[in-house]
């Protein structure tokens, strides 16, 4: 089939839920994408967070292959080795004494609501089941994650949704005071706003959170699905903020490629937690472990996200010199570690063709950022590369 076949074909057969460029990918290599044309981008995508270790590692393939030769599925009701195996790494390496396995990010949002409302309802003298999230959110596209997801742009067309949840301010803990009330059991944050600008959480306002949600018998659960497993240049985002929250939410890097999602949770909201309360089907999927289970290991062999951090810095940097020389175009920059975004003062969506001519994917965060989203398997001089092209583009103009 060519190129124009598959398009062709996607418009046919497929819900036209995506505006996708018109090229079809093939293939990838290390930091490398190739469509059927015989193109080769530069990915500063990478599957919008997944591909952390890049296209064609070693030891994740060769940990799918093996795994699957011996067993794909059976289902959670019986006992398996990969999901065990990953289930000891995250708890020995986080806060949590629990998970719970699912296959998407959305799908462990989900779950984590109605633990937080499990817990409210039942380990409480008068139910808590209100739920407090943040305007400019985003957790997904389920009804449970719309409904929590401070953007009104995902709502339109779908309500009612879910009741009992109200929105306060990133950053401003007065805010969230505010709503604050004896019914309410959990607050949902994400310690940086991906979807909604790449936003990071001030360090004295997730502190805030956590000291009430202490003094007001509330969870507190964090959404680390896009800025886990080593983005920001630690292994997760509470790290770096030196608090802990309740419940955790990781899919997208964890799986190597491979559909995964699992919540973390302290011990005492799985205590709330009974037989049938959740379940899901492919959730602790054999292959997908064992995927997670290699891609943990790589993720805390020494000097990784070290290395994360500093190439983070790089581009952070080097984003930042870029918006020196060209104030008119770039009005700020965001990010921590290998999620960078470069505010414009045009569409951000407007660069994104002019990158690819350029043989680069990148990405927006709202409206007008340019998202950076590299593997962190990057090298520094692919960065370069990569802000060096964006450098061109304004110099030459869109």
């Amino acid at each position: 089939m060519k190129t124009e076949d598959i398009i062709k074909g996607e418009a046919q057969y497929i819900l036209q839920t995506y505006g996708r460029p018109e090229f079809v990918l093939e293939r990838g290599n290390g930091v490398y994408l190739f469509d059927m044309d015989g193109n080769r981008y530069l990915d500063f995508v990478s599957g919008l967070a997944v591909n952390a270790l890049g296209y064609g590692d070693y030891e994740v393939l060769k940990a799918i292959e093996a795994q699957a030769a011996k067993l794909m599925h059976v289902s959670n009701l019986y006992h398996t080795i990969p999901s065990v195996q990953v289930a000891q790494r995250l708890v020995e390496h986080s806060f949590a004494d629990r998970v719970f396995f699912c296959n998407s990010g959305t799908e462990a949002w989900e779950a984590s609501l109605k633990f937080c409302r499990k817990w409210g309802n039942t380990t409480h003298d008068q139910p808590k089941n209100r739920l407090i999230a943040f305007e400019n959110s985003f957790h997904g596209r389920t009804y449970g994650s719309i409904s929590t997801t401070g953007q009104p742009k995902y709502h339109k067309g779908f309500e009612p949704l879910l009741p009992g949840i109200d929105f306060a301010q990133f950053n401003d803990l007065a805010s969230v005071e505010s709503l604050v009330t004896d019914q309410t059991c959990a607050i949902l944050v994400e310690p940086v706003q991906a979807e909604g600008g790449i936003h990071a959480a001030t360090g004295e306002f997730l502190a805030g959170l956590r000291h009430l949600c202490d003094e007001r018998e509330m969870l507190l659960v964090f959404d680390e699905i896009q800025v886990g497993c080593g983005r920001l240049g630690s292994l997760w985002a509470y790290q770096q903020y030196e608090i802990e929250p309740d419940i955790m939410t990781l899919a997208k890097a964890l799986g190597g490629g491979l559909p995964i999602g699992v919540a973390l949770l302290r011990q005492k909201v799985a205590d709330a937690i009974e037989a049938g309360d959740h379940a899901a089907t492919f959730g602790a999927n054999p292959v997908a472990c064992a995927a997670a289970t290699t891609v943990l290991d790589k993720l805390l062999e020494p000097g990784f996200i070290d290395g994360v951090r500093e190439k983070g810095e790089h581009l952070i940097d080097r984003l930042q010199k870029l918006q020196q020389r060209w104030p008119e175009h770039i009005t700020e920059v965001r990010g921590k570690g290998l999620i960078a975004g470069a505010v414009t003062s045009q569409p951000a969506a407007d660069y994104l063709a002019a990158f690819r001519q350029r043989d680069i994917l990148v990405a927006t965060a709202g409206a007008d950022v340019v998202r950076f989203l590299p593997p962190l398997v990057v090298e520094r001089d692919r960065i370069d590369e990569a802000v060096d092209v964006f450098d061109e583009i304004l110099r030459q103009g869109v």
